[in-house]
């Protein structure tokens, strides 16, 4: 089935955006009433992961569905050029695809100069048919694009903030996309919001005051800890309520051009942020902050008899672009090593059993300051259970059913031994199913 019959896809992530900081998950810092209307008519998973809390291996693992060491394994690390994408699947089944801002998947390394200014040749750029885009870039008031016009394209500035312009060119290429509507589309709007340094257009960042924040309960009162949480949070809501702002943008657009009567409209994040919980900062270790993503699976298309409301699925980001695929009613590649859940949200599909666990991983540790430095594996169970260790030690148990804000690491506590075992033997079933290598600790 080829064409018109086939649905619209589109995809909108930030980076750095945590699942908790949302209206519909219960954060009472924000408002989000575009997502959490997305979250009311649709189905929302409430237990997604990021298989590795860092942006490119995240970004790798999205396009592919394969894992950080089979793929992307660390920060600044280039994404094969030959990997096969979810837009060299949909272009087979006849979908026009078009991937618009933060790419941060060719390798490019900061000290050697700017990532916003950095070329991506047109044979690096996935398979998208239409590419515009960035390399990186931590300067919302300064966002370069290029591409299109192929690979010598000199990049120019985007007018105003990041986030805006390139929801205004997401709308301009739906306006161009409309004009054909028996070939169906696949679009992608990655943003660089909420990622520090955490700033806003003024009408959002008057909206908070780091007075007002309400801190999560495992962020130590330690004053230097919490000044700086609650600062730089501040100007992260900001963030994403302009975000949620640019969403309700996108979705008028669609009910304009006649479009959202067939579109499927996916959002999520590459990972969360630490944002002063456990008295760290950023990304890349394990804790719920840094793990759990939004993931929100929406549009109403009268054909399909659709699921709504709240789902404990453990999507992990291997699963992404399966789920994308079977949304559009096709079958995952063998090269995928995902899980298409469409089923769990169209009731034609067939509903693919829930995971007893995710796998989760660090490969290669970036050295960043507020990061963990050294690699790590680890699993999140269905049962409620999170197990990570570094190599030949282990670093975290919890509870998650009991310790959902994981104040109490039963990594060491005898009384678990038998807990540990298990979640011990299933890690290493994860490392061996997946081909990956990595040294277990002793127990």
């Amino acid at each position: 089935m080829l064409g018109a019959s086939r649905p619209n896809v589109i995809w909108v992530f930030g980076d750095q955006h945590r699942a908790q900081a949302l209206g519909c998950a219960g954060d009472p810092n924000v408002s989000t009433p575009n997502l959490d209307r997305l979250a009311a008519e649709g189905l929302r998973f409430t237990q997604a992961v990021c298989g590795y809390p860092l942006c490119c291996p995240f970004r790798g693992s999205l396009l592919t569905s394969r894992y950080p060491h089979q793929c992307v394994p660390g920060h600044e690390y280039r994404m094969p050029p030959e990997s096969k994408t979810i837009a060299h699947a949909l272009r087979a089944e006849g979908y026009r695809t078009v991937y618009l801002g933060k790419w941060h998947l060719d390798g490019f390394h900061e000290s050697e100069g700017r990532a916003a200014l950095h070329i991506v040749p047109p044979e690096r750029r996935g398979g998208f048919d239409d590419w515009l885009g960035y390399e990186n870039n931590n300067s919302q008031w300064d966002c370069w694009v290029h591409g299109d016009v192929g690979a010598e394209a000199t990049p120019y500035r985007l007018p105003g903030y990041e986030a805006d312009a390139l929801t205004d060119l997401a709308i301009e290429r739906l306006r161009g996309l409309a004009q054909h509507p028996a070939t169906p589309f696949f679009l992608v709007l990655s943003v660089q919001p909420p990622h520090d340094p955490y700033v806003a257009p003024e009408t959002w960042m008057r909206r908070h005051t780091p007075g007002r924040i309400a801190l999560r309960p495992n962020v130590p009162d330690v004053p230097r800890l919490r000044e700086q949480a609650c600062r730089e949070l501040a100007g992260y809501y900001a963030m994403i309520e302009n975000l949620d702002w640019n969403v309700g943008r996108l979705r008028t657009a669609l009910d304009e051009l006649n479009l959202a009567h067939n579109t499927h409209l996916l959002f999520f994040s590459d990972h969360g942020d630490l944002h002063g919980s456990h008295g760290q900062f950023r990304k890349t270790a394990p804790w719920e902050e840094c793990l759990r993503i939004p993931f929100i699976i929406s549009g109403h298309i009268p054909r399909y008899a659709h699921i709504e409301g709240e789902t404990p699925l453990l999507l992990n980001h291997v699963d992404i672009a399966p789920t994308t695929l079977g949304l559009c009613g096709i079958d995952k590649p063998d090269w995928m090593v995902g899980n298409d859940y469409s089923g769990h949200r169209i009731r034609t599909r067939v509903a693919t059993p829930a995971p007893d666990s995710a796998y989760i991983q660090a490969p290669v540790p970036t050295g960043h300051a507020d990061s963990l430095d050294r690699s790590w594996r680890g699993i999140v169970t269905a049962d409620g259970w999170k197990y990570v260790v570094l190599e030949g030690q282990p670093w975290g148990l919890y509870n998650l059913y009991d310790d959902p804000y994981e104040l109490a690491n039963l990594a060491f506590n005898t009384r678990f031994r038998h807990e540990r075992a298990r979640l011990q033997d299933r890690l290493a079933a994860w490392i061996a199913d997946t081909d990956d290598r990595f040294a277990l600790p002793s127990i």
